[in-house]
């Protein structure tokens, strides 16, 4: 079965309007100009100094105007025609004062202004009587043109309404607060990292702005900015956390009461569920509340209380609902939560799990929140435990039970469940000189076990809290969308799975004179308290927080497509990831496959794009099957076990469209996920083929490749998955060492989108796993379900994938073949 997602459309976030000037007083008319023709030449020669818009090909031009000293802009006719009054500000000058406005000009407005200054110069108005009264024609346009001094193109400086001295200093990389047009937003975010500016993945949304954080120098921002439009201004990033955490407790429970009004808690009967296995969740909290149904708190051991003692809980339900809390507060718009939430208290008020009852403990969490009935869950679990280190990526005994929890062969229902675990957090303590990124990858801070379990989504952490206030002595330690300093990393061989997964935001610390690191508010999250109303706010840190995200997240991508199983959320969430220019900034110019293994030690596959997960837009395709594959048999020629079948799929490819685009590069990415079940026993402990009851691969065929070489070079592939690599030419990114391993397979290739015209064959076939054993088939031959996602990404080309093979997706042929030795 094949799905193809629908169109992402953004939200209408209505028409934006100019920003108020603060005016002196009065609205007296603009005194006349000595020399009429002089003054309208030379702002004749002004404009046309500035850039040709078409000939350049930009969307309009910043203007830079100001007013002749002591005179009055004329507002009205610089926010009309073309023009976009964006500021206005007063300054003082030697003589007086001078107003200055800043707009954006398109070619249209850029015209009319020529023709309004021309028409000064050289027309007046009529001749009228008003009240017996003999009042003369003035010049056209008067008002306007005679308020105005000088118009230039306007520099960054035009567009900051910081305080003046918060300004970056030139040829340093700063964090910037760049506020758009709502409906220009998603232009500049994705065209943006070609000039080399770095946006973060926060926005805030107020009803005429939408503000996203950035990270370049003046020189990198400008370009940006003169290139793409849709900019209203700029600004120092000042939305902390530290500010809501600092108030006093009347004054945070204001800004709850605040919140509260605008937020809708969505009551669709179907919602997704946030299934916290955690220290429990106060529902005190009024911003918990709505969510969290009094039935819908359990606990692995009936004899716990359900209350949130500890805290850590309620902090994980706040950011699962809300995200960081920093953002929502500091916007005005309505908030939608469309996650609800259930508690399973997985950790004792008092003391810890026995290290060696934490899988049946979490087995215990499972089957007790099951038993109010079915629901769409995402189990999220933010503990892990050091008493497995080093492990060196090998399961345990939790990380097993965790394995067969998710492919449902354990726990009291038998069904596949979508776990979340968080990576595990470092020491502060043990860190000292040195870049940090030594210290987070050596081996003393491999991920904590269970994140090291097959079949779960492991979640890291990255940071783009950076700014601390001014004066403080101390600095972040973290860079702008690298590692946060708290995320464990994954130091062991290739034969066990790419772990972690995925990052999400988990906050920074600051380093001063002497280590070791701290964390700070200025860094940190922000959510909901347990001990509501004696505090509203808390701060949150650490892959616990960056977990929580990626739950909210998982979530509501799950809500958006309820049919698709918790093997295809899993594939689709975290083949939206992709790393950030600074995680990429690791890599050597010409990286080769082996040297992407330390990026996917630290970062996984990057930070999830949801957007890209939700979205199949007219350049970007995306593909889902969800199918089952018998991998294993038994020969009827020699009775010995077999490979028994692969799933080869003719992909309905846009040939004419790609053809179309010839020589021009397109990326193909390809996602195939699985639940594996689990085999921990010593003997496979080194072989991740004797661990995994059945291991499927994907290959795709090679320009000019016929059906038949395709099938003979799978075959051999099946039953050599050791040997040499033979995919060196087939332009994969990361290849076979990082591809083969774990259940969730993710790679992409870029070529000519002539040649991937012809490459349309798709298989997914099995290789060796503990299920092929002439024993066990003997009783039966097991079907698994795995979930292929495919994508094509032609992003900035001119070009209309996605209406070409909206006919042929419905056709698309799935083909079963079958290869026996």
């Amino acid at each position: 079965m094949a799905r193809e997602l629908p169109h992402f459309h953004l939200r209408n976030l209505g028409q934006p309007r100019p920003f108020q000037a603060k005016g002196r007083g009065g609205s007296k008319r603009p005194s006349d100009v000595p020399n009429r023709a002089a003054h309208a030449q030379a702002l004749l020669q002004a404009i046309d100094a500035l850039p040709d818009i078409p000939a350049t090909e930009l969307p309009g031009v910043y203007l830079e105007i100001s007013s002749r000293i002591d005179e009055r802009l004329k507002k009205d006719s610089l926010d009309a025609s073309g023009l976009m009054l964006l500021r206005i500000e007063d300054f003082p000058i030697p003589g007086g004062a001078q107003e200055r406005a800043t707009v954006f000009a398109t070619a249209k407005g850029i015209e009319n202004l020529r023709k309004k200054v021309d028409q000064f110069r050289t027309e007046d108005t009529p001749d009228r009587e008003k009240d017996g009264e003999f009042i003369p024609g003035r010049p056209k346009n008067a008002d306007l043109v005679q308020s105005v001094n000088a118009i230039t193109e306007a520099g960054l400086r035009a567009l900051w309404r910081s305080p003046p001295g918060k300004f970056p200093a030139a040829d340093i990389a700063a964090v910037w607060e760049v506020w758009l047009e709502p409906q220009m937003t998603e232009a500049f975010v994705a065209a943006a990292p070609i000039f080399g500016v770095t946006v973060g993945a926060d926005r805030l949304e107020f009803p005429e702005d939408t503000v996203v954080v950035v990270q370049a120098d003046r020189n990198q921002l400008a370009q940006a900015v003169r290139r793409l439009g849709g900019v209203r201004a700029l600004a120092a990033p000042t939305i902390t956390a530290d500010f809501f955490d600092g108030l006093p407790v009347a004054e945070q429970a204001q800004w709850v009461d605040e919140l509260s009004g605008r937020t809708t808690y969505s009551d669709h009967p179907n919602a997704g569920y946030v299934t916290l296995l955690d220290t429990g969740i106060s529902r005190a909290h009024p911003l918990i509340q709505p969510a969290l149904s009094v039935d819908d708190r359990h606990a692995a051991n009936p004899a716990w209380g359900l209350e949130d003692v500890k805290g850590h809980g309620t902090q994980m339900g706040g950011l699962a609902l809300f995200g960081d809390l920093t953002q929502k507060l500091h916007q005005a718009n309505p908030v939608m939560v469309m996650n609800r939430l259930e508690s399973v208290k997985l950790l004792p008020d008092a003391g810890m799990n026995p290290h060696h009852l934490l899988g049946a403990v979490t087995r215990q969490a499972i089957n007790a929140v099951e038993q109010v009935g079915p629901r769409r869950r995402t189990f999220t679990m933010t503990t892990t435990t050091g008493e497995d280190t080093p492990h060196d990526g090998a399961p345990t005994s939790w990380s097993t039970e965790v394995d067969q929890l998710a492919a449902g062969v354990s726990g009291g229902l038998r069904q596949q469940r979508l776990v979340l675990v968080s990576a595990g957090n470092t020491d502060n303590f043990t860190f000292g000189a040195g870049n940090y990124l030594d210290r987070c990858d050596h081996e003393d801070n491999e991920i904590e076990s269970p994140a090291q379990a097959w079949n779960v989504l492991s979640v890291g952490a990255f940071t783009e809290k950076t700014v601390l206030p001014n004066g403080d002595p101390a600095q972040a330690l973290a860079p702008f969308g690298d590692l946060s300093p708290a995320s464990r990393t994954a130091s062991w061989s290739s034969h066990w799975p790419n772990k972690p997964d995925v990052v999400l935001e988990g906050g920074n610390w600051a380093l001063s004179a002497m280590p070791p690191p701290m964390r700070h508010g200025w860094l940190s999250l922000l959510s909901t308290h347990h001990n509501y109303p004696v505090r509203s706010f808390t701060f949150t840190f650490d892959t616990s927080a960056a977990t929580a995200l990626a739950a909210k997240d998982v979530t509501e991508l799950w809500s958006d497509y309820p049919t698709l199983w918790p093997e295809t959320v899993r594939g689709l969430y975290v083949s939206s990831a992709r790393w950030t220019q600074q995680m990429r900034a690791h890599l050597p110019a010409q990286a080769n496959k082996g040297q992407y293994m330390p990026l996917f030690q630290r970062y996984g596959f990057g930070v999830p794009d949801m957007a890209r997960a939700r979205r199949s837009a007219s350049n970007a395709l995306t593909l889902i099957v969800e199918d089952t594959i018998t991998p294993y048999g038994i020969s009827e020629k020699t009775g010995g076990d077999v490979h028994n079948e692969l799933k080869l799929f003719a992909l309905p490819w846009p040939v004419e469209a790609l053809r179309a685009l010839g020589n021009a590069d397109v990326t193909l990415r390809v996602a195939l996920s699985s639940f594996i079940a689990p085999n921990p026993s010593e003997a496979s402990r080194g072989v991740r083929y004797r661990y995994a009851s059945h291991n499927l691969r994907f290959q795709l065929n090679r320009a000019g490749e016929n059906e038949a070489q395709f099938l003979a070079r799978i075959s051999k592939a099946a039953e050599q998955p050791d040997g040499p690599a033979n995919d060196e030419d087939d332009l994969w990114d990361y290849g076979s060492n990082r591809r083969h391993v774990g259940s969730l397979h993710i790679d992409q290739l870029t070529c000519k989108a002539s040649d991937l015209a012809r490459r349309n064959l798709l298989a997914v076939h099995p290789v060796t796993g503990w299920w092929k054993s002439k024993k066990l088939l003997a009783e039966g031959l097991p079907s698994v379900r795995y979930a292929l996602i495919v994508e094509i990404d032609a992003e900035g080309l001119d070009t209309e994938l996605y209406a070409e093979v909206q006919v042929a997706v419905g056709a698309l042929i799935a083909a079963q073949a079958v290869v026996q030795v």
